[in-house]
């Protein structure tokens, strides 16, 4: 039987909107498998509700947090250890990155995704050792009704990118990554972090 789908609406869903306008300049959108989104100059985060208050964005993709699904008692310790926390001032530079897998995954049981994801893949156990300078959050959209099933937001300094993207091959080298059907690689940083834009890129 399906689970019903929850509303966009719901008090903890977050909206990540592209539009001529936002607190964060995109510098770069890769589409790395299945359909892009529209080309836009900025990213606007806000609750669903304040949509209605302006103009319609060119996209948004709804999410909201959730508990952890696949961590153990041991590996949350590590994450609690090194909490995440957004919105720091050094953290100028963010990847949006949708991700959307395929149907052999989400028919698979619990214990064999997860086998996948970490005895496997080594998802959290590589990932810890970024934790200190990447941070980093999850947003569950699949039980909203959208496209994609994971909005993943990382942020971090700009002296960090190249950590970040050392991090980021290694996860889509893994076995996990060949369930992933479509995913958006959107590059941002913070409209007030700099005066003169840098060159945008498309593809």
């Amino acid at each position: 039987m399906n689970t019903p789908h929850l509303s966009k609406t719901h008090p903890l869903s977050t909206a990540f909107c592209g539009a001529a306008k936002g607190n964060w300049q995109i510098s770069a959108m890769h589409t790395l498998i299945g359909p892009s989104l529209p080309q836009v100059p900025c990213l606007e985060i806000v609750k669903p509700d304040a949509l209605a208050q302006g103009p319609a964005p060119a996209w948004a993709l709804y999410g909201l947090p959730s508990h952890l699904r696949y961590t153990t008692q041991a590996e949350k310790v590590v994450l609690d250890q090194h909490p995440s926390l957004l919105n720091k001032p050094e953290n100028s530079c963010a990847v949006l990155i949708p991700i959307q897998k395929t149907a052999v995954w989400w028919q698979m049981a619990q214990d064999e995704r997860r086998h996948i994801f970490e005895e496997d893949s080594q998802h959290i156990a590589f990932s810890q050792q970024y934790l200190s300078v990447i941070s980093r959050k999850l947003y569950h959209a699949k039980d909203l009704g959208e496209d994609f099933d994971f909005l993943t937001w990382f942020e971090f300094a700009p002296e960090n990118e190249g950590l970040f993207n050392e991090l980021l091959d290694y996860l889509r080298s893994t076995r996990e990554w060949k369930y992933v059907c479509r995913e958006i690689d959107i590059r941002l940083f913070r409209s007030e972090a700099s005066g003169l834009l840098p060159e945008v890129h498309y593809e």
